[in-house]
């Protein structure tokens, strides 16, 4: 084994938690390297997850802005058209763009990039298969970050042309005239919001009661309200239980709570019911590291699985599959094999739906809070009543803070409308920091923002916001 092949640190994936974690290694002076499959780093979400289907987010938003609202401000733009070949176009420079940069960033900080197939090879190897053959790399230690797949459900089976998963849903060359979306969550909404703004007739089915399980409930129907304003049909307590195909398009059978079922047809269907982890050909079962009921890597406080010198971060192991969380997890874990003090927030994590209006939410929703027996006040202030959000024209939506009745101690919040994504920072921020309702309602927001109603809802919550 030449000196090039031994490393400190091996990385398996390249994605938002493998690529951080391979940073953070180098700059704690780990030699390191940083193992993909594909030649373009990021992962899944940023080659064919977060970042094009924001790409394709803001492009139709802008189509539908340009459409609908720019008469009222008095621009005046002739005959609107749309060329979708370019639109996919930026999306791929933007994605091209930052997977050079990832490279970049690796290659100045001294990792390297190995690109091939990745197999656990015995105590302290991993076997790298390419198309230039075999390669092995010893480490003192093995860090699997290899991400997730979306669910293939047995009874609707990708095809890639009529029953698509995400990836294929974000590459479509033309716009379908229906589009049938299984699945309510962040995917299916986001995804169904592109091609409902180009013009496709979009309608969604969900198994549960609402929109983006697990969330909020009344901040949910807000949004739901919203959509529905856009277009998007829904039927929930439904279940998709089969589809057919022809060159036409795909029929799916719906079957509904009360047991009656019906069909809807439609150009494409779109499932998206979630992701499970990727551990295929890394050989864990002959490598005896112990997986859950999920086929999720079992680890401890340390990120470390039962076989010494192993670790693993991000959507291979329990919790929420973001890309944040895995950021934060590989930061962590070098930290920690380093002898330093890593940390992740779990109960800080923010998960957000990048519909318009945004859905962003940290900490618990009222019916976790109830769940737990946790006694909550509740402050809510709405956009139409922010000056700021008037002058936008982005008056829908709401803020909701939830404090503890004891302590004031914010222990959720939750936005919908402009701009969530960004003001869910500051909840963020609180909360970590253990901030009282009151402590975010004294703290002075400039104006006119849209971070003033974040300020009102922390007022609310001791029914004393100002402005409505």
């Amino acid at each position: 084994m030449s000196e090039q092949d031994s490393f400190d640190l091996v990385i398996i994936g390249a994605g938002p938690g493998g690529y951080v974690a391979a940073l953070r290694a180098a700059q704690l002076g780990l030699r390191t390297a940083c193992i993909d499959k594909g030649p373009a780093l990021g992962g899944t979400c940023l080659n064919i997850g977060c970042i094009p289907s924001k790409a394709l987010l803001n492009s139709s938003e802008l189509y539908t802005r340009a459409s609908n609202e720019f008469k009222a401000h008095g621009i005046g733009i002739g005959e609107l058209s749309l060329d979708l070949a370019t639109m996919m176009k930026r999306k791929d420079r933007v994605v091209t763009t930052l997977t050079r940069g990832i490279a970049g960033l690796l290659k100045k900080a001294g990792v390297e990039s190995v690109t091939g197939a990745a197999r656990l090879a015995g105590e302290g190897r991993v076997e790298v298969e390419s198309e230039s053959g075999s390669r092995t790399l010893t480490a003192k230690n093995i860090l699997i970050a290899s991400g997730s797949v979306p669910i293939e459900l047995p009874s609707l089976p990708f095809d890639g042309k009529r029953i698509l998963d995400s990836t294929a849903a974000l590459a479509l060359d033309y716009v379908p005239a229906k589009l049938l979306v299984v699945g309510a969550g962040a995917i299916g909404l986001e995804l169904g919001s592109v091609w409902a703004r180009l013009g496709t007739e979009v309608t969604v089915v969900e198994l549960t009661a609402g929109i983006t399980p697990g969330m909020d409930v009344a901040m949910a129907k807000l949004l739901q309200k919203s959509l529905k304003k856009q277009g998007l049909q829904f039927h929930f307590e439904t279940s998709v239980e089969s589809a057919t195909t022809d060159e036409s398009g795909v029929t799916g059978t719906l079957k509904a709570k009360d047991g009656t079922t019906s069909e809807l047809t439609a150009d494409v269907m779109l499932v998206a019911v979630g992701r499970r982890a990727f551990a295929e050909g890394l050989g864990l079962d002959k490598a005896g590291i112990a997986t859950d009921d999920r086929g999720r890597i079992v680890v401890d406080e340390q990120f470390r699985t039962n076989m010494p010198g192993v670790l693993a971060i991000g959507d291979v192991i329990a919790g929420p599959m973001l890309a944040h969380k895995a950021e934060e997890e590989g930061t962590a874990c070098v930290e920690l094999l380093a002898g330093k003090a890593g940390h992740v927030g779990y109960e800080t994590i923010p998960a957000i739906v990048y519909t318009h209006p945004e859905f962003a939410a940290v900490g618990l929703s009222s019916e976790q809070a109830a769940a737990k027996g946790i006694e909550v006040k509740e402050g809510i202030f709405p956009f139409a009543a922010n000056g700021r959000a008037k002058t936008m024209g982005e008056t829908e939506g709401a803020v909701k803070i939830l404090a503890d009745a004891t302590t004031d101690r914010i222990v959720g919040v939750h936005i919908v409308g402009a701009g969530a994504s960004d003001l869910i920072a500051e909840a963020t921020v609180a909360m970590e920091m253990g901030a009282s309702a009151e402590d975010v309602a004294r703290s002075v927001h400039a104006h006119p923002t849209l971070a003033e109603s974040v300020k009102e809802a922390a007022m609310a919550v001791d029914g004393r916001a100002l402005h409505m």
